[in-house]
């Protein structure tokens, strides 16, 4: 069993500056993709970032420049680095990971909420 743990939410000016983190327990050795999705206020979830075992990673077109996704192997941790940000990037925040043969486990989320 594999529990996804976030945090780092929170309230930020517009313009500024988060970071999310994203803990996993249990066994994700052989993890293929961790990644973060978000869900705004009466919109569907969406994905926002992805990191692959490999360290590869992928960014949705209104994060792209303005987020970083990042892991850290010896913390089970990804992090989420948020810069520059805008009122409608407030959301939910959710991790994702995807293991061998189909597993898909998601922590219970981190409210971000971009305001002045």
């Amino acid at each position: 069993q594999v529990q996804l743990v976030e945090s780092g939410g929170g309230l930020v000016q517009p313009g500024g500056s988060l970071r999310l983190s994203c803990q996993a327990s249990g066994s994700i050795l052989g993890f293929i993709v961790m990644a973060w999705h978000r869900q705004a206020p009466g919109k569907e979830r969406e994905w926002v970032a992805s990191i692959s075992s490999r360290g590869l990673t992928y960014y949705g077109d209104s994060v792209k420049g303005r987020f970083t996704i990042s892991r850290d192997n010896a913390k089970n941790t990804v992090y989420l680095q948020m810069n520059s940000l805008k009122p409608e990037d407030t959301a939910v925040y959710f991790c994702k990971i995807s293991l061998g043969g189909g597993m898909v486990y998601w922590g219970k989320g981190t409210l971000v909420t971009v305001s002045s």
